[in-house]
């Protein structure tokens, strides 16, 4: 459905039916989807310039270029990249996820977010990241569809744990604050289709980077994060964007 929202071509009869459902209900999903990618794209750049050369990408989706580890390489061509996701479909096109630049590494691991272990498994057993060196850890529009009885904060705490001081969390997260309706009726659409969604407030998303040093401006809309000319769609009201997202720093 991410993948539709952002005008991509990997997507399945069931996946538009049910996209179709919530741009109906909500029109601005596409934006926000589009100010998520934007988003991402910025913060990674914001951190390969920082000299994080290191990243795990977990819940990285359908693969839809620039990815993050050409956005990394760009700025860095030595910077390496694990991603994660447990979708089989994901599998299919992970090709397009290992193209990156000869100085650097592109991994692609299956493993299931909400099992911090497992996760942390995978990733160790390719051997492509230095354990002694800082990592950006990646949670982009991920932790909405973590539901609090999945223990949320704690599989995100768990994700941080092994990393060493100096690593950055980067995390993104769709709210319903700006239109309980409307998000309700999404939150409704996902369920139907076998995906549960928990939207969450400013408070709630700000509790990911307890522990952490943020990196100013804090949590904010995520086009309000380090926005740069073109970097995403135009002049947006809070109920179009309805995305938290935030950067920070493991002391």
């Amino acid at each position: 459905m991410y993948d539709y929202y952002l005008g991509g071509k990997t997507n399945y009869v069931v996946d538009r039916e049910a996209a179709q459902e919530v741009i109906r209900v909500f029109p601005a999903i596409e934006t926000v989807a589009k100010v998520n990618r934007a988003y991402m794209h910025r913060a990674v750049r914001y951190l390969a310039r920082q000299g994080i050369r290191q990243f795990i990408d977990v819940g990285t989706g359908i693969p839809t270029s620039p990815n993050l580890h050409d956005v990394a390489q760009e700025v860095a061509p030595d910077c390496r990249v694990v991603y994660v996701d447990n979708d089989p479909i994901v599998l299919v096109y992970a090709d397009e996820l290992l193209d990156g630049t000869p100085e650097g590494r592109t991994a692609y691991v299956q493993a299931n977010a909400t099992k911090p272990d497992e996760v942390w498994a995978a990733v160790r057993e390719r051997n492509i990241l230095d354990p002694e060196l800082p990592v950006a850890l990646s949670l982009h529009a991920l932790m909405h569809f973590v539901t609090d009885s999945q223990e949320p904060y704690e599989i995100v705490r768990s994700l941080l744990e092994p990393l060493p001081p100096g690593s950055y969390l980067s995390l993104s997260h769709c709210t319903g604050e700006f239109d309980p309706e409307a998000w309700q009726a999404i939150i409704d659409t996902y369920a139907e289709a076998g995906t549960s969604v928990q939207v969450r407030g400013r408070t709630e998303v700000r509790r990911f980077f307890d522990g952490l040093e943020l990196v100013d401006p804090g949590v904010v809309l995520a086009h309000q994060w380090h926005p740069q000319p073109g970097s995403g769609p135009g002049v947006l009201s809070e109920r179009q964007v309805s995305l938290y997202a935030g950067v920070a720093r493991k002391p």
